[in-house]
């Protein structure tokens, strides 16, 4: 029986060293992402700290009007920071989305010549089966006349 070779093989070793490759770059455009939100969890909680401390020290009895202004400060520089990491993460959103469409075409490609790979494995194994049937179907021949040939 003759071993199957695949004639597009080295294509598809290299379509799916670009697939990995366009995975990877998907995975580093996540982990991003997931950078991006912890900055904006974290800025989210000193905004609320920020805040409670400011309602306490507008509370007390004598007002500090130097800690007010700072706490006021303070605030308007995690808006902008959280306004900025905002603007980051859309950023990294839409390129997320180009590297998956890139990653679903590189997959797609790669199946492609899969279900090639796959269809003309079977048609070989079928000729060869078939070829192996015709082989013994031969032997018996030969054999039902050697006995009947003295």
């Amino acid at each position: 029986m003759a071993n199957f070779q695949f004639r597009l093989a080295t294509l598809l070793r290299l379509r799916e060293a670009w697939r990995d490759e366009r995975r990877a770059h998907l995975a580093d455009a996540q982990r991003a992402e997931q950078l991006i939100l912890e900055r904006i969890a974290t800025i989210d909680d000193e905004l609320t700290a920020g805040r409670r401390q400011y309602v306490d020290a507008a509370r007390a009895r004598s007002v500090d009007v130097d800690l007010l202004t700072d706490l006021a400060r303070y605030e308007m520089i995690l808006k902008a920071q959280r306004q900025s990491a905002d603007q980051q993460r859309q950023a990294v959103v839409a390129e997320m989305q180009k590297r998956r469409a890139a990653l679903v075409a590189a997959d797609r490609d790669v199946r492609v010549l899969e279900k090639l790979r796959d269809s003309q494995q079977q048609r070989h194994d079928e000729e060869e089966a078939l070829k192996e049937f015709k082989r013994l179907d031969e032997l018996a021949v030969l054999r039902h006349d050697r006995k009947e040939t003295p």
